[in-house]
C-alpha cells in the first residue's frame, strides 16, 4: 500500500469528482472463534489500492497481517489525502475498538471528500500467522441506502503458515479474551509446525484456513480445530450510505 499510495498523490487532481457522502460503517465477524484486531478502513481514490490478489503484500500490509499493527497503513492513507476511519469507540485514527471477537460486532464512520469514492478495509486475525479479513477498492454507491457485503480472510503471502504460538505474535492477545463456551485458552504449545520455512507463496491469495488440532501439548499445530477452522466468507459489512 505504501508504493501504490506515494504515487498516488500526484494523481489525486485527475480522480473524478463525486459528491461527498457520510459512510456508517459495521462490520461482524461471522467465525465461531477467531479475533479480528483493530481494524483499518479508508476512504480513498481509483489510484490507491492496499492490496490485490496476486500481488506482493507492501510492507504496511505485512505489518497488519502479521501483527495486527494498522499504523503504516494510517500513515500512509493520510499522506494519500484518502479519508481515514475516525477509530469507532477506541478513537484511535483508522481502527475500530479491537479485539472484534466471533459474532461481536463494532461500528465507525468515514466523511467522505469528493474523488476518494472507493472503500478499503482490513484487520488481522487471530490466531494466524500472516490472516486478515478485508476488502480492497469497493466503489462506493452514489445513491444513498444500506449495503451489505460478505467479506474474505486472505492470506499476505508473507509468512509461513506453520501455526505456532511462537510465529503469532499476538496469541497471548487472543487468550486473554478467553474463547466462546469457556473452553479454555486459544492457543496451545507443543506443535512441530504445519508448513516448513519458504512455504509462505509470496502473493495475497485467498486463505485455506487455519488446519489446527486437537492435541494441546505436541501435534502439528497450536491452533485448536474445534475453534478456530473457518470457511469463507469471515465476516458481513454493512454500509450505510447517507
Amino acid at each position: 500500500m505504501i508504493k501504490k499510495i506515494a504515487t498516488a498523490v500526484g494523481l489525486m487532481a485527475a480522480a473524478s469528482v463525486t459528491q461527498a457522502a457520510e459512510l456508517e460503517i459495521t462490520l461482524t465477524n461471522a467465525t465461531h472463534g477467531v479475533y479480528f484486531t483493530p481494524v483499518f478502513a479508508a476512504a480513498h481514490n481509483n489510484t490507491v489500492s492496499i492490496f490485490q490478489s496476486g500481488s506482493a503484500a507492501s510492507d504496511a500490509l505485512e505489518s497488519m497481517a502479521e501483527g495486527g499493527d494498522i499504523s503504516g497503513l494510517v500513515t500512509a492513507a493520510t499522506n494519500a489525502s484518502a479519508n481515514v476511519a475516525d477509530g469507532g469507540n477506541s478513537g484511535a485514527p483508522g481502527a475500530s475498538n479491537g479485539p472484534v471477537g466471533p459474532g461481536n460486532s463494532v461500528t465507525f464512520t468515514i466523511n467522505t471528500d469528493s474523488g476518494n469514492d472507493y472503500l478499503s478495509l482490513a484487520a488481522m486475525l487471530l490466531p494466524t500467522n500472516d490472516g486478515f479479513v478485508g476488502l480492497s477498492n469497493w466503489k462506493i454507491p452514489t445513491t444513498a441506502g444500506t449495503y451489505r457485503i460478505n467479506l474474505n480472510a486472505y492470506d499476505a503471502g508473507t509468512e509461513n503458515n506453520d501455526e505456532l504460538a511462537a510465529s503469532i505474535p499476538n496469541a497471548p492477545f487472543v487468550s486473554s479474551f478467553g474463547t466462546p463456551g469457556g473452553q479454555g485458552n486459544a492457543v496451545t504449545s507443543g506443535g512441530t509446525g504445519v508448513t516448513a520455512a519458504g512455504d509462505e507463496n509470496g502473493v495475497v491469495h485467498i486463505h485455506a484456513g487455519n488446519l489446527g488440532d486437537l492435541n494441546n501439548t505436541a501435534g502439528v499445530s497450536d491452533i485448536n480445530s474445534s475453534l478456530h477452522r473457518w470457511l469463507n466468507p469471515v465476516a458481513r459489512l454493512t454500509v450505510v450510505v447517507k
